[in-house]
């Protein structure tokens, strides 16, 4: 996660993102630095507009913790083409496991 905050550091200050900054950010920071996980995000923002993944994230609708109030039609019946709370919470927690492997793999599809 560090390396996709030094990415928004050098965005935000209107430094270029490549690999020799995106190191001197993470060195700074104190972050040993794998080269292979710089290389994969630098290539895989090449085409991302950060401010509009930003902006769009920043407008993605969130849950509320307690779960959403029933709209009109709503029943008891739970929904079962949306996942129950608990995968949810079973899915983040295997993709937390999985950020340590994934070495940048994806992180286009986190910014559109």
């Amino acid at each position: 996660m560090e390396y996709v905050y030094a990415a928004l550091i050098l965005n935000e200050s209107g430094e270029e993102i490549n690999e020799d900054n995106l190191t001197d950010v993470l060195e700074a920071a104190g972050v040993s630095v794998e080269e292979s996980r710089v290389k994969a995000l630098v290539a895989a923002l090449e085409d991302v507009d950060i401010e509009e993944a930003v902006e769009q994230a920043a407008a993605a609708p969130v849950p509320a913790s307690g779960g959403a109030p029933a709209s009109e039609g709503d029943d008891d019946e739970p929904d079962h083409d949306e996942p129950s709370e608990e995968e949810v919470a079973e899915a983040e927690a295997d993709d937390d496991d999985d950020d340590d492997e994934a070495d940048g793999e994806g992180l286009g599809e986190l910014f559109g």
